[in-house]
């Protein structure tokens, strides 16, 4: 073998060894953190929001249907008053 294709071939052996040397810091690197809520908790949260969306005035007990005088077969758009 000649000077020149052993120098070529030292070349590629540092070109391969920086390539491996890179992928394997690179691999390394990638780091995944997860976070775990825990259940119990998420739904008592979601519990409290949902009774505070759909919370009556204190001085209604029960909910009234609002009075409709329209065909039930056309719908259309009502404004509801609290």
């Amino acid at each position: 073998m000649g000077r020149q294709q052993q120098n070529t071939v030292q070349r590629h052996s540092v070109v391969f060894k920086r390539l491996i040397l890179s992928l394997a810091m690179l691999l390394s690197a990638c780091v995944t953190i997860n976070i775990y809520f825990p259940a119990a908790a998420a739904e008592k949260a979601a519990d409290k929001v949902i009774d505070e969306v759909w919370q009556l005035p204190a001085s209604s007990t029960a909910p009234t249907p609002p009075a409709t005088t329209q065909d039930p077969v056309s719908p259309s758009v009502q404004e509801i008053k609290p």
